[in-house]
């Protein structure tokens, strides 16, 4: 794809070489990410961060990632700041804010929002989640660190073996990641979830189409013995009607450090889209395996700094201009020697 002024807002607008052509910026980002060097690539240029639903690590990750990059951010939070609560269209509303950004990120709690906002947009706009639909920055540092991981262990993307655990109907990292790894080669998908909450059917026939092996399943000791990830799901208690009928699942499938040695290979990782639930009665990835070395779930947090730098870098066409504005930094970072 032509990445130079385009939206991104889902994982169908990819081939296999433009998700290479992403990693491959995204690795160049890394002596920035880590403070080891300043660019002012962007310097000048606006970020328009609109979260319209609650959110921690994307929007600071946007912003952290834009700031890197030399540029400004920002940001609107919630309904009730926004012109939307007077009855503003989201057409109108991008109409006008694309005019004071170059770029805009967004998060929205409709399906499609953020692609109907995007054809009022003057300026690119990169998809920060729309409802239970999907999440393409997710999904694309997701299998950026699957890649990291794997690699450590002499292993490739193609030939993956993923079980994916929990709410994976409304999970819409989980249906990005899916869709994502239609792009690749002999994968195996273990989908644990209850029936209620099982994978979009639409989603299982994509992979199946692909070619990959798909296992349905709600047991997840018999899941997890023969993989390469476990990426584990909270329930989206936002995504039900109500917080009781959230709570009949939460809770069902409880990774700890006991289970992963007793059913997982040495090597096996953990990933988490990330706010894990850590409140006694869901716990889905317990604090106990915050020893284990192959917990990745803060590796994951950090390789979205670097994915969503190379995404503003190739949207706003600096990919190659970004050494050719750097210097060295001159502050105390702890980053730089971990």
């Amino acid at each position: 794809m032509n990445f130079t002024g385009a939206h991104i807002l889902s994982i169908k607008q990819f081939e296999r070489a433009d998700i290479q052509r992403i990693f491959d910026v995204a690795d160049a980002m890394e002596p920035y990410a880590l403070r080891r060097k300043v660019t002012r690539v962007l310097e000048g240029a606006i970020l328009g961060n609109m979260f319209f639903e609650p959110s921690t690590r994307t929007r600071v990750s946007f912003g952290s990632a834009f700031n890197l990059l030399g540029g400004n951010v920002r940001e609107t939070t919630g309904f009730e700041s926004s012109s939307l609560t007077k009855g503003e269209s989201l057409f109108d509303t991008a109409r006008v804010l694309s005019g004071y950004s170059d770029v805009i990120c967004m998060r929205h709690p409709q399906a499609g929002s953020v692609a109907e906002f995007a054809e009022g947009s003057r300026v690119p706009v990169l998809n920060g989640g729309d409802g239970a639909n999907e999440h393409p920055t997710q999904a694309l540092l997701d299998l950026y660190t699957i890649r990291k991981e794997l690699r450590a262990n002499g292993r490739s993307i193609d030939g993956l073996r993923i079980a994916m655990i929990g709410d994976l109907k409304h999970g819409r990292t989980v249906h990005s990641l899916c869709k994502l790894l239609c792009l690749f080669q002999n994968i195996s998908v273990c989908l644990v979830s209850p029936k209620e909450l099982a994978m979009p059917d639409y989603i299982v026939e994509g992979l199946r189409s692909a070619g990959h092996k798909v296992t349905i399943t709600d047991d997840l000791a018999s899941s997890i013995g023969n993989i390469d990830i476990a990426y584990s799901t909270r329930i989206q208690e936002e995504r039900f009607a109500s917080k009781e009928e959230a709570d009949l699942y939460r809770g069902r499938f409880r990774l700890n450090q006991s289970i992963y040695t007793q059913y997982c290979e040495p090597n096996t990782v953990i990933m988490h889209p990330l706010p894990r639930d850590s409140r006694a009665d869901a716990n889905e990835l317990d604090n106990d395996l915050n020893a284990n070395p192959n917990l990745a779930i803060f590796r994951q947090a950090d390789n979205g700094v670097l994915v969503r730098m190379a995404l503003f870098a190739l949207v706003l066409d600096v990919a190659d201009q970004v050494d050719k504005y750097s210097r060295e930094v001159n502050w105390y970072n702890s980053l730089r020697s971990n």
